[in-house]
């Protein structure tokens, strides 16, 4: 499975009007092309930024979309009031998911990156180390780990149910990251706690 991320810095004021048009116009039209699996939309209304994130079934059916989709995220970003995004495609290594999340649910997503050579060693620490801690929060509803091999990236999300319990685990989940952190020899480039504005993904469990 993968993944494409664009990023956009909105302006704050017209994050609901681009919330309206990614989950109204641009979501039904990129998960109608072949291979796609789902999209979500993370929102931090503090800093403007928001994610979204298509799930692919391959890396040929996400790249043979990579023209198509132009269109739909410039009028994303024009919704959103941006005039620029940050796209990065992504293996999708791990998926768990306790629940669905429902209404009110957020995320803490985690930037990290470093040498690469050797993804599994990553991918390992993630699933020994740190999934089986975090889903012990409460709260927990799922979480996933992407990584693009190429550029040394790595990002793992968790959502919980609520504001609240996501706020509630942050001294918890700073010190499973940063366990695991020093296993793999990977860099904290960045957190955030974020609104999850929408998901829809039908990626399979990958554990």
């Amino acid at each position: 499975m993968f993944a494409r991320t664009t990023t956009i810095q909105a302006d704050r004021a017209r994050i609901d009007d681009g919330i309206a048009h990614i989950r109204d116009q641009v979501f039904p039209m990129v998960t109608a092309m072949d291979g796609c699996v789902g999209m979500s939309l993370l929102v931090d209304r503090e800093s403007g930024r928001c994610i979204a994130t298509t799930a692919w079934e391959s890396d040929a059916a996400m790249r043979d979309s990579a023209e198509r989709v132009r269109p739909l995220r410039d009028g994303a970003e024009r919704a959103l009031g941006s005039s620029t995004s940050d796209v990065e495609g992504w293996e999708v290594a791990v998926v768990h998911r306790d629940h669905a999340t429902g209404d009110g649910a957020c995320a803490r997503v985690t930037w990290l990156s470093g040498d690469l050579t050797d993804p599994e060693r990553a991918v390992d620490a993630y699933k020994m180390a740190v999934l089986p801690k975090i889903q012990e929060l409460d709260g927990f509803c799922s979480a996933s780990l992407l990584v693009n091999r190429e550029a040394g990236h790595v990002v793992g999300t968790a959502t919980f149910e609520s504001r609240a319990q996501l706020e509630s685990s942050r001294d918890a989940n700073a010190r499973i990251r940063e366990e695991a952190r020093t296993g793999v020899q990977l860099r904290i480039d960045a957190v955030a706690e974020m609104d999850m504005a929408f998901a829809h993904l039908h990626v399979p469990e990958l554990v």
